[in-house]
This record gives C-alpha cells, structure tokens and sequence, in this order.
C-alpha cells in the first residue's frame, strides 16, 4: 500500500476533458502506485466515429470494451494487484457511452457482449469521480488540441456529462468520492494533489463529495 492508504485499485472516471488522465497520473507519481491509463489513441474507429457517429459508434464502443478488457487480463496475469493501481478508466464507463452513442438495437447487442466479458473483473476500491462543466470541458478539450477530438461539440459533451451524472447518483458497487474539478489543476497545483490525497485517506464506505475552492 501507498502513503497510508490501505486500496489496491483507485478508477478515477469522467467525461471528456475533466482531467482523468492528469489526476490519475500524478497520483500514481506521488503514491508509487501502477498506472494503468485507457489505450485511446490505438481505436481505429474513435476519429471517424467523430466525423460520422451513426455510422461507427458501435465499432468505436467494441473496439474500446476489447482493448480495456485486454489491459485487464493482463494486469490480472501479471498479479499486481497486490500492490496499488491507479487507473484513469472504470471499465463500466465504456458501457456509459455506448448509451449514449449507439441506438436501442446496437446497445442491446453490444451490452450482450460486455455482461460476458466483465462478468470476472475485479471492482475497484475507489472511485474518484471528476465533475466538469461542459462548458469547462470543451475548454480543455481544446486546449490539448487532439486531431481526433476536433469534431467533438458542446452537445455531446453535455449527453456525456449528463449521463455520467445520472450513473454515479445511482452508483453504489464502491465507495465514491465525486470531485468538482471547474477550479481544480491537479497538473499545476501540486498542494491540491496533496489535499485530495488527504480527503481519500479518509474516505468512508458511501459517497462523499469533495471540492477545493481555495485560489
């Protein structure tokens, strides 16, 4: 275990642009811990899904529900769950997009398929679940500038945002801590890490909210 805490898993989870990757990867630096981040930049689907959703949005939901459960399987044969792992994906988020992506006869195939795959996955210890704006959201977006992500609109970020929002207000598998991320830059911040750090230290089995407004 890493800096008094006593998990092996943390899944930090979001929308796009709300800062999964940043978080979970300064967390790992700071705890010592695994990092395990979701492969997108290898879906050959997730541009043209972009450019034309109703076309490939369940090719872009399989590819990604078959490349995170390959991550899995190989932590799993690896045995490293012994130690902690931060992951900047829940692998039930996949299934979050493809309820928003896919039409009623495509998600009834695809969630068909992930029932079988993710019936053996370990659940995590914590979720650490990043609230945005997507006004916010879209801002950052920009910024890091991915060609593929040229096409995304405020609209679906707002599908995305409101989706995630519903699915963590009914979420109970594992304890929660939901984070408002509009003012926070975990990248920049180092003493913001360290206060977040603090609040998972002392979390407890439900779901709990933490937002630091300090400048």
């Amino acid at each position: 275990m890493s800096a008094g805490i006593n998990l092996t898993h943390i899944a930090i989870e979001g929308g796009i642009g709300v800062g999964k990757t940043t978080l979970a990867t300064r967390l790992a630096e700071k705890l010592g811990a695994n990092l395990l981040l979701e492969d997108i930049d290898d879906n050959p689907f997730l541009e043209l899904f972009y450019q034309d959703p109703e076309r490939h949005g369940l090719s872009v939901q399989l590819s990604f529900l078959f490349s995170r459960l390959k991550q899995w399987q190989s932590m799993i044969q690896q045995d490293l769950f012994h130690s902690l792992i931060i992951s900047d994906y829940l692998f039930a988020k996949d299934r979050l997009f493809a309820m928003t992506n896919l039409s009623d006869e495509e998600f009834a195939l695809y969630n068909q398929v992930a029932q079988v795959v993710a019936a053996e996955l370990p659940k995590p210890d914590l979720v650490v679940y990043l609230q945005s704006s997507p006004e916010v959201a879209i801002k950052r977006v920009h910024q890091r500038n991915r060609s593929m992500e040229k096409d995304i609109s405020l609209d679906y970020l707002k599908q995305i945002a409101e989706t995630f929002d519903t699915f963590f207000f009914h979420y109970q598998e594992t304890p929660l801590l939901v984070v408002q991320t509009d003012r926070i830059n975990f990248a920049e911040r180092p003493e913001a890490l360290d206060m977040l750090i603090e609040r998972i230290q002392h979390m407890g089995r439900g779901t709990e909210f933490w937002a630091d407004y300090t400048d």
